[in-house]
């Protein structure tokens, strides 16, 4: 992605999802994928589609099973009637 696409899809992102803590990082070289990252981590990946002349962006958001909160406990099966 060019460097004006990535300033407009991040610009995007911040205004559907109401945070400029969003940002689009730039790979090292052209051709690698570009990152989302929100406060400096990174969630995920933006993948330019051109089908046909016709452009759209996927987002994909990664999230590790060690980022999440713990799982609540399980509620006590109910008792049958007797």
């Amino acid at each position: 992605m060019k460097p004006t696409e990535i300033a407009r899809v991040q610009a995007y992102l911040r205004r559907i999802l109401g945070s400029d803590r969003i940002t689009l990082i730039a790979p090292p070289r052209a051709g690698l994928t570009v990152e989302v990252a929100v406060e400096g981590e990174v969630i995920g990946t933006v993948h330019r589609d051109d089908e046909e002349g016709e452009v759209s962006y996927a987002v994909t958001l990664s999230i590790l099973e060690e980022d999440l909160p713990p799982a609540p406990a399980a509620a006590p099966a109910p008792r049958g009637r007797k």
